[in-house]
């Protein structure tokens, strides 16, 4: 996700209870139900050793994968592309293993709580990210239309800032009830989140994030919307998101997902890796030493090209080998698309509301381009100013956003040149590795005339475009305006109890399926979604002290708007 440099949602007490992305959709711990002794559940034992499919391998089908797997079921992990989905740590040929570029997600929230719980099962460390304006970046510049500011902090900047940054906590107390939801959030007050986001979903659905702005008194002026869309409120510039759903926004804000971001040291991609490698050591019917690698013979299947319901309302799947198996109930975890294009797919998988909601799916698109070099020159002082040679870097220009990421000052490290979302990414699709590096070096020497970027650089660039990733098409989805009652459906899906007879077994998981796409956490929640719809089909049930997400579901099911 996006947002940006004056840090401005800070209304909080410093001493409140910490908050967590459960966010006020769907207001379920699943951090308590991760930590709970009773664990998420169990099978009866004469379904022990059934195989279930899990398309996808990534975070939301390693973990779903590991917990069907340490319940005694046997998950058949399909995966086309490599395990970690946009959890993608690459390095650069030629150049010091240790130097990595994180391709997909590089940043996580501490309120990301059912994420962290797996970053520390596998042993895994973070250190703060360098976001603008953050503890742990020494110096941001913010150039709009060709006008520089260097700044230590936002009170380094000019008036205006400040002033947008005081827009945007206006208009979000004016409009959003923000303080109230926050206290709420924190305190896992569910009837106050429920009641305050009812109203709110009611009202806004139909609502873009800039017509929200612009109903603002606070935002009455051009130049400050157009500032706050450029450099926004916390790691990058908003106006990319303008035309979404306000409400994806609000749940952004209000679960602080955009705040106080931390990285995986080493690469996020390790995470997925070491699911797959972990042998827990609370397992029911496989032996200690299991693993899904090991059930695997170290490798999962390959890709998904067909998905059918065959006689008793199995879910019979064939891959690129030609190989056809059939399961009683699969996790299919990919992009959504996929289900639209790459594989050729029953329409009896799906009701025909969720194939709509499927298709109607919005996807950002998304582009970065890393060069290693060959130490943090940035850090070295200028002679005359006696500030960074270089800076973490906002601007209008074609980079849009660049990152300086280092392991210490004697050591060689990686610069993120560019980091941009759906047109901004767009612009740069057509571009070669090295076109792209040129126009980036090319924007970058026109903000700082006396530095030589390219004599610091010891590698080729590495480069994504997401939307052209085949097993992809898109960075994360995110709702326009009217979308939330598809969103609803999508993950609502692993209650299938609702769902006609014929229409079950096949669960929906991953971040699109979440309220938080685009963030690890709701990858984590869709799949713990999706492992209790596995383990109630197969006649499961959770310990009743520790209550899992079916089990709680009228209390706390999102918000359902009138389809006449």
């Amino acid at each position: 996700m996006t947002s940006t440099v004056p840090n401005a949602v800070q209304h909080t007490d410093a001493a409140a209870p910490p908050i967590t992305m459960f966010g006020p959709d769907f207001p379920y711990a699943y951090d308590d139900f991760l930590a709970h002794p009773a664990g998420l559940g169990q099978i009866p034992a004469t379904e022990h050793g059934q195989e279930v499919a899990v398309i996808g391998g990534g975070l939301s089908g390693l973990i779903a994968a590991y917990e069907l797997m340490k319940m005694g079921l046997k998950p058949v992990v399909y995966e086309a592309d490599q395990i970690g989905g946009r959890l993608r740590t690459v390095g650069f040929d030629g150049c010091d293993p240790s130097l990595t570029a994180e391709m997909g997600a590089m940043r996580f929230p501490p309120s990301s709580t059912a994420l962290q719980h797996y970053i520390d099962l596998v042993g895994l460390e973070t250190r703060a990210f360098p976001n603008p304006l953050s503890p742990a970046t020494p110096s941001t510049v913010v150039d709009l239309k060709g006008e520089s500011h260097y700044a230590e902090t936002i009170d380094d900047l000019p008036q205006v800032y400040r002033d947008v940054a005081n827009a945007w906590n206006a208009c979000l107390e004016e409009g959003a009830d923000f303080s109230d939801m926050n206290r709420a959030l924190r305190e896992r007050d569910v009837p106050r989140i429920r009641e305050i986001w009812s109203q709110l979903v009611e009202r806004l659905d139909n609502q873009t994030f800039y017509g929200f702005l612009c109903e603002s008194e606070a935002f009455k002026s051009f130049r400050h919307r157009e500032i706050f869309g450029q450099v926004g409120f916390g790691t990058g510039g908003w106006d990319t998101d303008f035309p979404n759903s306000i409400l994806e926004i609000l749940r952004v804000v209000y679960t602080e997902a955009d705040d106080h971001h931390r990285g995986i040291v080493g690469g996020s991609q390790q995470l997925p890796l070491r699911l797959w490698d972990r042998e827990p050591q609370k397992i029911v019917h496989w032996p200690l030493g299991t693993s899904l690698a090991s059930l695997h013979g170290g490798e999962p299947r390959g890709a998904v090209t067909r998905l059918t319901r065959t006689a008793g309302n199995r879910i019979t799947v064939t891959d690129a080998t030609g190989d056809i198996r059939t399961f009683r109930a699969a996790v299919f975890t990919g992009q959504s698309w996929l289900l639209l294009s790459k594989i050729d797919c029953d329409d009896a998988l799906f009701p025909i509301d969720h194939w709509t909601a499927m298709e109607r799916t919005h996807y950002m698109e998304s582009s970065k381009l890393f060069v290693p070099v060959d130490r943090p020159f940035w850090l070295d002082k200028d002679e005359l100013t006696g500030r960074d040679t270089m800076s973490m870097t906002l601007t209008d220009r074609m980079t849009r956003g660049t990152y300086l990421l280092d392991d210490g000052p004697d050591k060689p490290a990686v610069i993120c040149l560019s980091y941009t979302w759906c047109d901004d990414s767009l612009k740069w699709l057509p571009l070669s590795p090295k076109e792209r590096m040129e126009v980036m070096l090319k924007s970058l020497g026109e903000i700082y005339p006396n530095v030589d970027i390219r004599s610091h650089i010891i590698g080729n660039p590495v480069t994504v475009s997401w939307e052209n990733e085949p097993y992809f098409m898109g960075a994360f989805k995110a709702n326009l305006p009217g979308h939330y009652r598809y969103q609803r459906r999508l993950f609502t899906h692993f209650m299938q109890d609702r769902l006609p007879a014929d229409k079950r077994g096949l669960f929906l998981a991953g971040d699109d399926i979440s309220w938080t796409a685009g963030w690890a956490e709701g990858a984590v929640q869709t799949a713990l979604n999706a492992v209790w719809g596995v383990m109630h089909q197969f006649g499961g049930e959770t310990d009743p002290t520790n209550p899992g997400p079916g089990d709680v579901f009228d209390e706390i099911a999102p918000v359902e708007l009138p389809e006449d």
